[in-house]
C-alpha cells in the first residue's frame, strides 16, 4: 500500500525514505524543493513537489496513500511556506489533509515540543503514532527513521 513521507526533503525525512522504500510498494516523496526530485526518484520514490503549508497540495498527494509519515521540522525549517502563519497551523493543515485523502495511519516525527501541539485525530478513522527526534530518544536521526520504518511495517500500530 502507498506511503507517503511529508517533508521527504528534511534531514529526517530523507533517512525515512531510504528506510521505508526496501519494504513499501510504493513510496512517494513530497518535498518543496524541486530541484531535488530526481534524488528520489532515484531511491524509487515518486515526487510531489509542492508548499507543505498548503493543505490542498498535501491533500492531493495524499490520495489512496495507507500511510502518512509527516516529519513536523518541515514545518517550522527555511522552507518557504505561503499558507500558514506558523508550524501548529501547518500541522492542523496537515490532520485536515490526510484525514480527507482518506489516509488510515499516520506516523508524525519530530522535536517533543512539536509532538506535544498535533492536532487530536479521531481515533475511529485513523491509527497514529510519534516517534521523537529528541536525542535522548533516538541519539541518531537514522535510529528514528528506523524506528518509523518498523512501526509502518506493522500491522497494526501499539
Amino acid at each position: 500500500m502507498p506511503v507517503i513521507i511529508v517533508g521527504a526533503d528534511a534531514p529526517v525525512g530523507e533517512l525515512i525514505v531510504e528506510a521505508v522504500a526496501p519494504a513499501a510498494a510504493e513510496v512517494r516523496a513530497f518535498i518543496s524543493d524541486g530541484e531535488r526530485a530526481d534524488e528520489f526518484k532515484q531511491r524509487g520514490a515518486k515526487v510531489a513537489v509542492g508548499d507543505v503549508s498548503d493543505s490542498s497540495h498535501v491533500e492531493g498527494a495524499c490520495l489512496h496513500c495507507f500511510c502518512a509519515i509527516l516529519v513536523m521540522e518541515a514545518a517550522s525549517d527555511s522552507r518557504e511556506r505561503s499558507f500558514a502563519p506558523h508550524a501548529r497551523a501547518v500541522f492542523q493543515g496537515w490532520g485536515r489533509a490526510i484525514a480527507a485523502a482518506g489516509v488510515r495511519r499516520a506516523i508524525w516525527v519530530g522535536a517533543p515540543a512539536d509532538l506535544d501541539v498535533l492536532p487530536q485525530p479521531d481515533p475511529g478513522n485513523m491509527e497514529t503514532a510519534r516517534v521523537s527526534t529528541d536525542p535522548a530518544h533516538h541519539p541518531h536521526l537514522r535510529s528514528a527513521a528506523g524506528e518509523v520504518a518498523r512501526l509502518e511495517g506493522l500491522r497494526r500500530l501499539p
